[in-house]
């Protein structure tokens, strides 16, 4: 099935990446500045500015450019970032697991909270806490994640002290785990360091926290709709008749039935997280691609915001393609479709 499911999708993956690819040159070509200028400093010539152009290749036309950057990638590269003097792309998978880890984390806050506040809305609809639940969720998607944050790093580390300062993923003088994944807190696990994957967990906490609380309103109300349209299905009226246990006819008839549409709202809510986390990750520190991005694009790092919106693009067809492939497992009617 999933080879049937990859057969399909290939083809507009293909063509939605190369839109991809066509947008990020363009826009960031029409970004303000001149990278040149940056990198000759601001006492340089307008001739030394001049032959750092053309060591870039900015002195060639537009179409010369993106030829060139479409050979690039042919050829596996993405070119070196002007910030850094290192290659995109190795820089992308250096930071890419620290981002999936916090994206991760945040969505599983959300979700803990969540599915539970929409499955009580759902069997008290119009109640005192369908009410509040709706409050309490729209609240936070309505607070910008740097306030959200901020607001959590003055609690927990000013005024209670229990959790660290937002200075990265551990503390300055802590040694890294090995490198298995990227993750701290699961490679630490693989490691058996239990310290270092407790004192990992505490950093990343906060700005999971922040995600999650962002993340909290769409999956809360879709939880809440799809199980408001199963409970009223002619089945579980059945299954209550037949004087089933409630917590089985609400787990598995009614929550796995609602779960489709659920489980595309958590793809969505996880690829918008993943690309939008950029404040999060500014506001605490977080080595990831949304920190890496911005630094871009503040200096105009032609390479290094088309890798990144290239990265995402890419992330955002394996996760579309994994919920294609989730849907034939969660209902067996897809995959005969398919």
């Amino acid at each position: 099935m999933a080879l049937t499911i990859l057969a399909k999708r290939l083809v507009p993956a293909v063509i939605s990446l190369f839109g991809v690819l066509v947008i990020s040159f363009v826009l960031t070509r029409a970004l303000p500045g001149d990278p040149a200028a940056y990198l000759a400093g601001p006492a340089a010539s307008i001739e030394a500015v001049t032959e750092i152009r053309k060591q870039l290749g900015l002195d060639r036309t537009l179409l010369e450019q993106f030829g060139l950057y479409l050979a690039q990638i042919g050829r596996g590269e993405l070119g070196d970032s002007w910030a850094t003097g290192q290659p995109v792309l190795s820089e992308l998978v250096k930071r890419m697991p620290a981002s999936i880890e916090l994206t991760a984390a945040g969505l599983l806050l959300a979700l803990v909270v969540a599915l539970p506040l929409g499955v009580l809305a759902a069997l008290r609809p119009n109640s005192g806490f369908d009410h509040a639940a709706r409050v309490v969720s729209t609240l936070g998607v309505s607070l910008p994640t740097f306030f959200t944050g901020l607001l959590l790093v003055y609690v927990f580390y000013y005024q209670l002290s229990w959790l660290p300062a937002p200075m990265g993923r551990l503390p300055p003088f802590a040694d890294s785990p090995e490198r298995i994944t990227g993750m701290f807190t699961l490679d630490s696990l693989l490691a058996g360091n239990l310290d270092l994957f407790l004192e990992s967990l505490r950093y990343l906490l906060l700005p999971a926290l922040t995600l999650g609380i962002f993340a909290l309103a769409p999956i809360a109300r879709m939880t809440r709709a799809s199980m408001l349209g199963v409970l009223s299905s002619d089945y579980i009226r059945t299954a209550r008749a037949s004087r089933l246990p409630t917590w089985k006819v609400l787990a598995v008839y009614a929550l796995g039935n609602a779960l489709l549409p659920i489980v595309t709202m958590l793809g969505m809510v996880f690829s918008f997280l993943l690309g939008a986390n950029v404040l999060v990750e500014k506001v605490f520190s977080w080595p990831g691609l949304g920190s890496f991005a911005l630094e871009a694009l503040m200096i105009s790092d032609y390479a290094a915001v088309q890798g990144f919106v290239l990265a995402m693009g890419i992330c955002y067809v394996l996760l579309n393609f994994s919920i294609d492939v989730a849907y034939g497992y969660i209902d067996p009617r897809v995959r005969v479709e398919s």
